[in-house]
């Protein structure tokens, strides 16, 4: 273990605890079930996952839909609390099932500039969500935009000493974070508890943590009826989901930050077992959430010990340190929370796509969604865009026309090289997307009007060279298009053919398709050259 490993584990300690004990209380359960999930989470991910910055503990989202379950759940609080542990199983179960059954795949469906808005939407969402605490105002919202409407129509409620208590944490933490070998976040909620305690801000209004039991009872297995289960499965699912969604998007967005290899199934199976730890000491749901795996990040973790430092911190706070943390001012809580997700607020990443202007939209739609949807509704929204917008582009491709650059056998497209030439009495024409069943009947009909319409054209060569294979209906358009082409007099070959296209075309009859076929531009040129020639100058 690295010593900066071990300076970064006792910082995401300083924020691990105050997160849990945030996040039980949106989920209306003790604080001790988050801090457990915490510490069983970190050490069992760091055993089986592949990012050196995830922390896997409970989260905003998480700790959000836990809370809706259990509201929407008939019975008491020590009914919920059964109802808790067993959601957090069957979290556990489906992500084990989910990566036995190799669905990490369609994680290829979340593109980066999707991680990338989805990062800053839900680094903005935390932040916003922390203010309250921050000021001593406890105002609620559904969503940020009326947070911060509430937010400033509370502001003569606003209690001044929690406002000074969280400015303090705020400016040291602020200033401590330029030296990364400081566990910053660890020395001001010391701090934190110390001011506590001697200038009494319990009674100046100042929120505190409280009394916490930290007695970890044997794990029981909870009995419940068929139905009330059926009931919590069909909240397990959206769990999964929306835990996946802030785990994976952290974990990808890091790993691509640092260059560093994560594996998607990998991942989904360490996060089951993280909740089936999880559900073994009674916790709540967890993933690798954001705030945490930015100060992990931020603190400089070079690899999981980071995480097992993080999770023996938290335990050995809890263990010999409870009187003390009943003192932490709530404001301290949030400051480090904030702090901790800054660097995560720089808008560079997205700015650099409208320089490339390529998929500036798709990037700002996640981060919208995420703002105004929250974190599962925007991840899917942004994966929406993103496959709108993949399906827009094979739909509608260009088709680039084609001439010969110098004199040799390389062809261009003619719109961005002044310097080719097209071939005398001959048309090449290249679709910049595969020919598939939504585009290629007007690709090809497209080309056939084109070349008709020349009267000089007398041969046409298609380029196929982005499509490796063809189905059905691209096969069809295809044979209509050729047989449209020569019934106008226009000799018609097909260059760059692939195999599995070229077996394809054998299927016509006589094969004819197939003996127009060429590997090459040049030579399917070179095969109509001599006549296109004579005809056009004729």
């Amino acid at each position: 273990m690295r010593s900066i490993d071990l300076f970064a584990g006792l910082s995401v300690a300083g924020l691990m605890l105050p997160e849990a004990v945030a996040y039980a209380g949106i989920a209306g359960l003790p604080p001790q079930r988050a801090i457990f999930a915490g510490v069983a989470g970190c050490l069992c991910y760091a055993l089986v996952g592949r990012s050196r910055f995830a922390i896997v503990a409970p989260t905003s989202s998480a700790a959000a839909i836990l809370a809706a379950t259990l509201a929407a759940m008939p019975g008491g609080v020590a009914e919920k609390a059964v109802y808790a542990t067993i959601l957090v199983g069957l979290t556990g179960l489906i992500f084990l099932l989910a990566a036995a059954l190799r669905l990490g795949g369609l994680t290829g469906f979340i593109s980066r500039p999707v991680l990338r808005g989805f990062a800053f939407g839900l680094a903005v969402t935390i932040v916003v969500r922390q203010l309250p605490t921050l000021v001593g105002a406890p105002v609620q919202a559904p969503d940020i935009f009326r947070l911060a409407a509430a937010l400033l129509a509370a502001l003569p409620r606003w209690n001044p000493a929690s406002v000074a208590v969280g400015a303090v944490a705020l400016a040291s933490l602020l200033l401590i974070r330029r030296y990364r070998f400081i566990p910053g976040a660890f020395l001001v909620l010391a701090a934190g508890i110390a001011a506590s305690a001697g200038l009494d801000l319990g009674t100046r209004g100042v929120a505190l943590v409280g009394a916490i039991d930290f007695r970890l009872g044997w794990p029981e297995l909870p009995a419940i009826g068929l139905a009330d289960l059926s009931r919590l499965a069909q909240f397990a699912l959206p769990l999964v989901l929306i835990l996946f969604a802030e785990s994976w998007g952290t974990i990808r967005a890091l790993a691509l930050r640092h260059g560093d290899s994560v594996d998607a199934n990998r991942e989904l199976a360490a996060l089951g077992l993280a909740n089936l730890a999880g559900f073994a000491v009674q916790g709540m749901p967890a993933g690798a959430g954001f705030s945490a795996g930015s100060a992990s990040e931020a603190a400089g973790a070079a690899s999981r010990f980071t995480a097992v430092v993080a999770a023996l911190g938290v335990a050995l706070l809890v263990a010999f340190g409870g009187a003390w943390i009943a003192l932490l001012p709530e404001p301290v809580l949030a400051a480090v929370v904030i702090v901790a997700l800054l660097h995560a607020l720089d808008p560079k990443p997205l700015v650099r796509l409208w320089r490339l202007d390529r998929d500036q939209y798709v990037g700002l739609g996640a981060a919208a969604g995420v703002l105004a949807l929250g974190v599962l509704n925007g991840m899917l929204l942004a994966i929406a865009l993103s496959l709108a917008a993949l399906i827009k582009r094979l739909a509608f491709p260009r088709v680039a026309r084609l001439g010969r650059l110098g004199a040799g056998h390389v062809f261009v497209d003619l719109s961005r090289h002044a310097d080719a030439v097209p071939p005398p009495g001959m048309i090449v024409w290249r679709p910049t997307e595969p020919l598939f069943f939504a585009n290629a009947e007007r690709v090809l009909g497209g080309i056939e009007r084109e070349s008709l319409a020349d009267p000089q054209a007398k041969a046409v060569v298609i380029s196929l060279e982005e499509s490796v294979d063809l189905d059905s209906t691209a096969f069809e358009a295809l044979v209509e298009s050729d047989a449209a082409l020569r019934a106008g007099g226009r000799r018609v070959a097909y260059a760059r053919v692939h195999d599995r296209v070229r077996d394809l075309l054998a299927a016509t009859p006589g094969g004819d398709l197939q003996r127009r076929s060429f590997y090459s531009v040049d030579d399917a040129v070179a095969a109509f050259l001599p006549a296109a020639e004579g005809e056009a100058g004729s």
